[in-house]
């Protein structure tokens, strides 16, 4: 039987990225597991061996069970594996860029070539803005590639050293949409990819509000993800790996010592917060957990809207097979109506602003988010100097 991921084309995000030449995957997370009490019971995983002949039985697999709770989203897309795992949507980021210039037959260096030789772009005299012109061609050259190529939407990061800016975000993503509009992709097939700064959020809000979509990152706190839902994001992403290090390697933040105290893993426990306080309130987020680095981590929030797992971590779900009976064993943990149930405190219920956000942001997330932005800056800076060296082209 053909296996493929269950994931609506409209609303799946994935992220595409290079490792070496030949553009295969190198998976370097390693699998991190909490000696604590588990918040949810472990689920029984089938045996992946004799599984070609399980699916010719008739049997089906874990990834089919798991894709009818949450959508199952490959964190990085392998060009020459599209047939096992075809991607539903991508991102485009400095990262990919830089992938792109290092490999230089890449079916989508030409769209870089071209912003580089983009005419309204290399007229401008400041290098400054000439740098940032080509920035922005290359990034929606790119994703405009890409749309041809997924059928879903495509998300373009948003420079992260505009992350304290709402209104340079905003002027951003406008240009970003215009330059999009001009090789014809409709808005309804983009979101913006912005830092969860208090400034982030503001951007987020009144972007929703003109109907731009926008996909808020590095979320590492409730409040971050309490205030991106009341802001409207569409798409909110929390790092469950991540976060899940930070704890490993410190203490002192108050929202992942109660989550340890409680005998919960703290990244697990901040997913099912924010998706039970989106759905309790009726906001109209989708809820990302991204940096899923095992099955155990996957089966524990089966029902969150979208789960990004690793190549390696999909590969064992499409090759575990499943009897028809056992597929009942794997169970949704996050739901509106166990959500509905689900008790908030009244500071947790409080119209986030800037003062409360900054308050209740432990030092978990400060630090996360500080890093997170960083690694954006610099990549973009990288990009930035190689387009110099790299322009003119021959053409030009």
């Amino acid at each position: 039987m053909s296996i493929s991921l269950r994931c609506p084309p409209s609303q799946a995000l994935s992220s595409f990225s290079f490792q070496g030449r030949n553009s295969r995957l190198m998976s370097t997370a390693s699998d991190v597991h909490f000696n604590f009490r588990s918040s949810f019971p472990h689920i029984r995983a089938s045996s992946a061996s004799s599984s070609s002949s399980s699916l010719d039985a008739g049997l089906s697999t874990e990834l089919d069970a798991v894709s009818s709770f949450s959508e199952i989203v490959p964190d990085t897309v392998v060009f020459d594996d599209f047939e096992r795992f075809p991607p539903t949507a991508a991102t485009v980021s400095s990262s990919l860029l830089l992938g792109i210039c290092s490999l230089p037959d890449t079916i989508f260096r030409n769209a870089v070539d071209m912003a580089l030789a983009d005419s309204s772009c290399c007229k401008l005299e400041n290098s400054e803005l000439r740098l940032s012109c080509f920035f922005n061609k290359a990034l929606v050259n790119v994703g405009g590639d890409l749309a041809k190529m997924v059928p879903g939407r495509v998300s373009t990061e948003v420079d992260a050293r505009l992350a304290y800016d709402t209104h340079g975000i905003i002027r951003k993503v406008h240009d970003l949409l215009k330059l999009y509009s001009e090789i014809d992709v409709p808005p309804e097939r983009l979101l913006f990819k912005i830092p969860s700064t208090w400034q982030g959020i503001e951007a987020s809000r009144l972007l929703e509000s003109e109907g731009i979509q926008t996909h808020l990152t590095f979320v590492y706190s409730f409040a971050q993800a309490a205030a991106a839902a009341q802001a409207g994001a569409s798409v909110i992403q929390i790092f469950v790996g991540r976060l899940r290090d930070w704890a490993r390697n410190h203490s002192g933040d108050p929202e992942i010592d109660a989550a340890l105290k409680r005998g919960e893993d703290p990244a697990l426990s901040l997913v099912s917060k924010a998706y039970n306080y989106i759905h309790k309130y009726g906001h109209k987020s989708k809820l990302m957990a991204a940096a899923v680095r095992n099955k155990q981590d996957l089966f524990s929030l089966l029902g969150v809207d979208y789960i990004i797992a690793p190549l390696k971590v999909l590969q064992s779900l499409k090759e575990s097979a499943i009897s028809p009976d056992e597929k009942y064993s794997f169970v949704r943990r996050l739901s509106p109506q166990s959500a509905a149930m689900y008790n908030f405190t009244e500071e947790e219920l409080t119209k986030w602003d800037q003062l409360s956000l900054a308050s209740a942001m432990g030092p978990a997330s400060v630090e996360l988010l500080a890093a997170g932005l960083d690694g954006y800056v610099n990549q973009a800076r990288r990009v930035e100097e190689l387009f110099e060296k790299m322009w003119p082209p021959p053409n030009v």
